[in-house]
């Protein structure tokens, strides 16, 4: 301690330092100081006051010096060995983020869901996000040009019925109606499958809640933005959805012992919903007449909103019995189902939805997976579609999802639809479900420029997409994938060296365990 070293007792309350020290040139008398510390511009501060045993006062700063460290000081500083920040941050993820490009595909063979149908050797121009044009000999001084000669364009797929990017559970199965959840709350956008599906063509999807009550929570539209936020995979001014379901999942005939909450039978079912759109009237009548005094209501609300034609139901659904049921409770309350999705009893009932106005969103050949399934045929699809029902199909799979264009093609096989009919099934036509088809789902100038480039005929199990945009933004390349595989394995050797580089220092090995990747169906909770 050197000569103009004093030693201080500190005591620290009320956000502030108290310190007191006794005064050397006068005998028994104690100093005392007051002090405060302020962060300004990342740097400490440290101001106050000196009280004195005379009772006079003065202001005071400390300051702060750096001493010299000794050797082995500097020896134990070791610049960690960090890896660079990537977009998501996770496999597959960039340090850059991706931007739109202005690009011409060249002499492509175009598929443009339009009444222009597949274009021999034609032009597509992207630019800002946006389609501009479509046709012949396009140029621009400062697109980029793509040969697309011999390779096929789309429009992205978009999957109608998807669980992916949904983080820790997709069912709230604790009460008959939960429309006031909403999967929009727990968007997970680093669910690696929505990298995979990129690879497999699609660009957007509806997420929904599972299918264990009548009503379920509202879904969530989206785009897979691939290293962008949650709240920047959502569709910007999409319409609201919900999921209802029917069925066995529903009356818990299939839950074993751990089925106990009301309804338990398909009468039960159709009450439950007469009751909550019943109920919902009467809170908008309240709503109107006395607010004040009427309690909000997130659940009743949300039901409004069905009966008020702002949300729109998509129901999971088998059975030709129930399918009815529901179209004859909407008729009653003056408002229409928007999509039976699964739908696989839709071919005893294609005229009755056709007249009801309702989608369909089906898978190409799912069968006999659970007793209300026996009757599924993989002619449903075409039989729906040939009956003048908007036709989508679905996944329901985050490993189906990416390989679509193949149950598109299915619809070919079963139904003998044309090639161009069965790719808007997974296209155009979910696009019409979710009314989003004013942006997407077809080629068009003006549309987004949410597209595939495929190695192949889209429909061949040999197809492979090369390259798919999203918002003009290519979000997955073949060649950008090799080199993010090339950096995966770097990273890991990386992280490899580290951990030798620590044992042999003596370090022990903790066991860690990490989370799975969440890949949900209807009926998981």
């Amino acid at each position: 301690m050197g000569k103009d070293t004093i030693k201080v007792d500190t005591d620290f309350s009320l956000d502030m330092y108290t310190l007191s020290w006794k005064d050397k040139s006068k005998k028994d008398s104690v100093t005392r100081a007051k002090i405060f510390f302020t962060e300004i511009n990342q740097t400490l501060n440290a101001n106050g006051f000196v009280f004195y045993a005379d009772g006079s006062q003065s202001t005071i700063t400390l300051n702060r010096t750096q001493t010299q460290s000794t050797k082995e000081e500097k020896d134990s500083i070791v610049k960690p060995n960090l890896a660079e920040i990537i977009y998501p941050f996770t496999d597959y993820g960039s340090s850059k983020i991706a931007a739109e490009e202005e690009i011409i595909f060249k002499n492509a063979s175009v598929w443009t869901n339009e009444k222009e149908g597949v274009l021999g050797e034609a032009d597509v121009w992207i630019k800002a996000g946006k389609i501009v044009a479509v046709g012949k000999n396009l140029n621009s001084p400062t697109a980029k040009t793509i040969d697309a000669k011999g390779k096929h364009l789309t429009n992205g797929i978009i999957d109608e019925h998807s669980h992916l990017a949904i983080y820790r559970g997709v069912n709230e199965c604790t009460q008959a109606i939960t429309a006031e959840v909403r999967i929009g709350d727990v968007l997970n956008s680093e669910d690696l499958n929505i990298y995979r599906q990129l690879a497999g063509g699609v660009i957007g999807a509806q997420l929904l809640h599972g299918s264990c009550n009548p009503v379920g929570g509202q879904s969530a539209i989206i785009k897979l933005r691939w290293g962008k936020s949650p709240e920047e995979l959502k569709i910007a001014g999409a319409d609201g959805f919900i999921k209802f379901a029917l069925g066995e999942n529903v009356k818990q005939s299939n839950w074993g012992s751990a089925g106990s909450r009301y309804p338990q039978t398909r009468m039960g079912v159709e009450q439950v919903y007469v009751d909550a759109f019943t109920r919902a009237r009467e809170y908008e009548k309240k709503m109107k007449l006395n607010p004040l005094l009427t309690r909000k209501d997130l659940e009743l609300e949300t039901l409004l909103e069905i009966l008020n034609k702002k949300r729109f139901i998509s129901c999971h659904s088998y059975v030709q019995s129930e399918i009815n049921m529901l179209m004859h409770v909407a008729d009653s309350f003056g408002f229409k189902v928007n999509t039976f999705t699964h739908i696989l009893e839709g071919y005893k009932v294609a005229d009755k939805m056709k007249a009801h106005g309702v989608s369909a969103s089906t898978f190409a050949d799912w069968w006999a997976y659970k007793y209300e399934v026996v009757e599924a045929i993989p002619y449903n699809g075409a039989i729906l579609h040939n009956m003048g029902v908007t036709t989508a199909i679905n996944s329901d799979d985050a490993e189906m999802g990416r390989r679509l264009n193949q149950e598109a093609a299915k619809m070919v096989k079963y139904g003998k639809l044309s090639e161009e009919a069965a790719w808007k099934m997974v296209t155009l036509n979910p696009a019409k479900m979710l009314h989003l088809d004013k942006f997407t789902g077809s080629i068009k100038a003006g549309k987004d420029a949410d597209l595939v480039l495929w190695n192949d005929n889209p429909l061949s199990i040999y197809a492979k997409p090369e390259m798919t945009f999203v918002d003009g933004i290519c979000y997955f390349s073949l060649e950008k994938d090799k080199e993010l595989r090339e950096y995966i394995k770097k990273e890991r050797n990386r992280i490899i060296q580290l951990m030798i580089q620590a044992k042999n220092k003596g370090e022990k090995a903790v066991a860690h365990v990490t989370e799975q990747d969440e890949v949900y169906h209807c009926e998981d909770y």
